[in-house]
């Protein structure tokens, strides 16, 4: 069975209010997690990714409904649930950043959780558990390093 959840913490060399937009803007957020993005940033915005498959340009979207705004230190979406679909613990994990000023750095924690509670086989949820740990850890880095980028 899969794990409940995948946790990851990294430091930004780079003010709160920079990370926050990071992580909330869709400009951004299309730099450093998808190839596009389009997400209403409010408590029950919608939104999409779009993933472009670099070897056969094949397009994959994610649904979003955002859940929690509170800037400039948490943010949290449910994600992946079925087109047409409320989101909820059974179809949506949930992701939420939570955002720490540290001087002129930032620590941000990065929880995904509720996989374990998902409506798909134990294999399903085992290779969503495998893919999303090693994907938010190559994410964050993207992030981090856009981050820099955007303070300058």
């Amino acid at each position: 069975m899969a794990s409940d959840r995948i946790e990851r913490e990294i430091e930004i060399e780079a003010p709160i209010e920079v990370v926050w937009a990071v992580v909330t803007e869709p400009g951004h957020i299309a730099v450093w997690a998808t190839d596009a993005v389009d997400l209403d940033v409010r408590p029950g915005g919608d939104g999409r990714m779009v993933f472009r498959d670099k070897t056969t340009q094949q397009e994959i979207t994610v649904n979003m409904r955002v859940e929690r705004v509170e800037p400039p230190r948490y943010f949290s979406f449910r994600w992946n649930h079925p087109d047409g679909a409320e989101p909820d613990a059974t179809n949506a994990p949930l992701v939420e950043f939570t955002l720490e000023a540290r001087g002129e750095s930032t620590r941000l924690r990065l929880v995904e959780s509720g996989i374990d509670s998902l409506e798909r086989s134990d294999e399903d949820r085992t290779a969503y558990f495998d893919d999303h740990s090693g994907g938010w850890t190559a994410i964050l880095e993207r992030l981090r390093d856009h981050a820099r980028a955007v303070a300058g």
